[in-house]
C-alpha cells in the first residue's frame, strides 16, 4: 500500500499492482471495503497498472468526515486520480465503487479511457426496491450479496474467529465505520439523481453484473444501458455470481472488463 494526499488535505491509502507499462486502471471498491484478498485485481493487474485506493471511513485514517454528500465522493476520487498523476485511466468500480465512478464519467466525460460498472448502486426501481444492506447482520448479508452464502460469510468476515472478544469488537466497530461512510449516498434509498446525469457519459461502457444478483438484480444494468445514451454500454451477465462477482467469479469478471478495456 502507498499514502498519498490530494490537494483538498485527505490522506488515502492505495494498494498497487501490476507494472507501469501497462495502462493505468483505478478500481474504487464497494461499501465492504478493499478485502485482504482481492482475486479480481490481481486478475486485472495482468492487463493493467491496478491503483485501488480505499475510501475514507475504510481505512487506519480517520478522515470520514470530509466526505458529506455525492458531491464530494466524487470529486474525492478525481482528486486521487491527480495526485496519483494519471492521464485518462480506465475506470472500474464495484457496487457503492460504480456509483461513484458513474458519477465521475459524468461530471467529467473526457477524463477516462474506459468504464466498467459492477453491479452498480446508484438507481432506484420502484417495481425493484433494493434491500436495506443496514439493517442485516453478516449472515443474512451473505445470503443477498453471494450465490454461495457459506463462501460469502468467509469472504465478509475474512476468516476472524468470532469466539475471540477483541476480534468480534473490532470487526463490528470497523464494519459500523464503513456502512456509516456508505450510507451518506446509499441510505436510506441508493437515488442521488444519478439518472439524470448519465446522458453525459461518453466514454467505452463495460457493465458487468452476476446473473443471480439478488440486491441488484441485472434489471438494473438493462436500466443503465437504457440512460447511458451518450455511448454504447456492452452488457456482460456471468453465471454463477450474485453481487459480490469480483470475489465468486474473479477471471470471469476481469476478462469482461479486459475485453472492452484492455
Amino acid at each position: 500500500m502507498r499514502s498519498v494526499t490530494t490537494r483538498r488535505g485527505i490522506e488515502a491509502k492505495v494498494r498497487t499492482l501490476g507494472t507501469d507499462a501497462n495502462p493505468p486502471l483505478v478500481y474504487l471498491h464497494g461499501a465492504g471495503g478493499l478485502m485482504p484478498t482481492e482475486p479480481v485485481l490481481e486478475c486485472l493487474a495482468e492487463h493493467f497498472a491496478v491503483f485501488a485506493p480505499e475510501w475514507p471511513g475504510f481505512g487506519e485514517e480517520m478522515t470520514e468526515s470530509r466526505l458529506e454528500d455525492m458531491l464530494d465522493f466524487t470529486l474525492h476520487g478525481w482528486d486521487l486520480i491527480e495526485c496519483l498523476g494519471l492521464d485518462r485511466p480506465c475506470l472500474v468500480g464495484h457496487s457503492m465503487g460504480g456509483m461513484i465512478a458513474a458519477e465521475m464519467a459524468a461530471i467529467n466525460p473526457t477524463g477516462l479511457s474506459g468504464l466498467a460498472l459492477l453491479a452498480a448502486a446508484g438507481l432506484w426501481l420502484d417495481d425493484h426496491p433494493v434491500p436495506d444492506i443496514f439493517a442485516m447482520l453478516p449472515f443474512e448479508l451473505a445470503e443477498v450479496l453471494f450465490s454461495d452464502p457459506k463462501a460469502g460469510e468467509q469472504v465478509l468476515t475474512a476468516g476472524l474467529d468470532f469466539g475471540d472478544d477483541d476480534a468480534l469488537k473490532q470487526f463490528l466497530v470497523g464494519n459500523a465505520r464503513k456502512l456509516g461512510t456508505a450510507g451518506k449516498i446509499l441510505f436510506p434509498i441508493p437515488n442521488r439523481r444519478l439518472s439524470k446525469r448519465l446522458y453525459r457519459v461518453s466514454t467505452a461502457t463495460v457493465l458487468v453484473w452476476g446473473q443471480q444478483d439478488k440486491l441488484l438484480p441485472p434489471v438494473y444494468a438493462e436500466r443503465y444501458q437504457e440512460l447511458l445514451t451518450g455511448t454504447v454500454a456492452e452488457l456482460h451477465l456471468i453465471d454463477g455470481a450474485a453481487h459480490m462477482l469480483p470475489y465468486e467469479q474473479p477471471e470471469a469478471t476481469a476478462a469482461a472488463v479486459c475485453a472492452l478495456l484492455g
